[in-house]
């Protein structure tokens, strides 16, 4: 890391700190916040919501989630419909056939009633997914992804949600030496209670690893948008833990939408999980000399689980992407809004203590599938 990049991460940390024009309800601590190490709350979600049955029990959502006191910040880690449901449409003229190009436009206006700060990842079924015949052949990929983009990231380093707040994007804060990464506006990292926390765009379907078929076929697009993607990924990565250390944080989590373990993409006709490990890589030996706690926080699979996928090289997670022992990496896979019951995960961060990180799931749904009343 240049020193000379990482003054300019300074720099610009101390402007948001002291920016004169924040609006009312907006929340400014991409640095520094909470430097006392007061607990941090966070709401959890993923692959939510995966029907109209589920955007009609949203109030449910965000009312349990609104009413808790202690949470200061929602985040939600990709997939806003589901694998089986058309994209927005917004790439074709005219529209396919079940396409419902309103959909996005209403998971954001949820996203806006939730009382705390909104941070989102894109997942696979927004995007890298829209030219399956599953999802109607309803979209292009990268045109799926700039309507993402204009869409929830509207400014750079502006959060959602009722109460916004200040992070630090990719967008505006990237190496001058890789002007591409000024693409990725939802690449977000900020500093607080202690701790550092960095979002990358990391999708599913082996990071976008299979060709896209009919009437998007474009090999050439597809390799360019997986390596100029995984390398910003990478760097920004890099950037967040080299933050970290140098500010002495106590703890990093790490917030993307694949599951880059998931054992059903190792078996015969799965999606792979070799677009991953180049990341998971990179992930293990920033943790090891790291040395503190580090959260990975992802969905995508849909069923809760808390493991360490890197601790034991020999284990059958350990085996897939070939690292050495990662004893200080957590990760966690959040609920999918299709499971029952329907839960969001309650996540603290204290640093007072030893265990940094804990934990609860809260059931707001006995029943996603059904009526959720």
């Amino acid at each position: 890391m240049k020193r000379s990049f990482f003054i300019a991460i300074t720099l610009c940390c101390a402007l948001i700190a002291g920016h004169g024009s924040v609006q009312p309800g907006e929340h400014d601590d991409a640095d520094g916040g909470d430097s006392n190490g007061k607990p941090l709350t966070l709401a959890v979600i993923g692959d939510w919501p995966y029907s109209l049955g589920l955007v009609a029990a949203a109030p449910l959502l965000i009312s349990s989630i609104n009413s808790d006191p202690n949470v200061r910040l929602v985040v939600h880690v990709g997939d806003i419909h589901s694998g089986s449901m058309a994209c927005t449409g917004t790439s074709l003229l005219p529209l396919p056939a079940g396409s419902n190009p309103a959909w996005n436009l209403a998971i954001f206006t949820l996203f806006g009633q939730f009382n705390d700060p909104v941070v989102y990842t894109p997942g696979d079924n927004e995007w890298t997914d829209c030219h399956k015949t599953k999802q109607f052949s309803s979209g292009a990929p990268l045109k799926e992804l700039a309507s993402v983009r204009g869409l929830f990231f509207p400014e750079p380093g502006r959060t959602l949600g009722g109460r916004q707040k200040r992070v630090l994007s990719q967008a505006k804060l990237h190496d001058p030496a890789y002007p591409a990464d000024a693409q990725f506006v939802e690449n977000v990292m900020w500093r607080e209670s202690q701790i550092v926390v960095v979002t990358l765009n990391v999708p599913g379907s082996n990071n976008d690893g299979l060709p896209w078929t009919a009437p998007f076929t474009d090999e050439t697009a597809r390799q360019q948008e997986v390596a100029e993607r995984t390398a910003a990924d990478i760097r920004w990565l890099d950037l967040a833990f080299e933050w970290a250390n140098r500010t002495q944080a106590k703890a990093v989590l790490v917030a993307l939408q694949a599951d880059m373990w998931d054992p059903a993409a190792i078996v015969a006709g799965g999606d792979g999980l070799d677009g991953y490990t180049n990341l998971v890589k990179k992930l293990a030996d920033l943790c090891l000399h790291f040395g503190r706690p580090i959260l990975l926080i992802n969905g995508d699979t849909h069923l809760f689980e808390a493991d360490h996928p890197l601790a034991d090289p020999s284990s059958p997670t350990g085996l897939i992407h070939g690292t050495p022992p990662v004893p200080n990496l957590t990760r966690i896979t959040v609920q999918g809004s299709t499971s029952a019951p329907a839960e969001w995960l309650r996540l603290t961060i204290d640093t007072r203590g030893p265990d940094v990180f804990s934990w609860e799931n809260v059931p707001y749904c006995k029943d996603p599938l059904g009526s959720c009343q």
